[in-house]
């Protein structure tokens, strides 16, 4: 296992043991990460729009399809 995959193991590890705890979070950090997560997903639509994909439309016509 590398060093990259080994990292991921432990904080994914850390992440379960803090989720566990109920004291683990406070509301400011599980507002903070629900900022990062709204955050991201910005980027990630920006960086689709970047490259000439309009997910919008996209969810729209799967919709549409799926509804015929």
């Amino acid at each position: 296992m590398d060093n990259t995959s080994w990292r991921l193991v432990v904080l994914w590890h850390r992440m379960l043991q803090v989720l566990e705890d109920p004291s683990g979070f406070s509301t400011a950090e599980l507002l903070g990460n629900a900022a990062m997560a709204i955050a991201a997903l910005v980027v990630i639509w920006g960086a689709l729009r970047l490259m000439g994909i309009n997910l919008l439309t996209e969810i729209q016509n799967a919709i549409e399809r799926a509804m015929h």
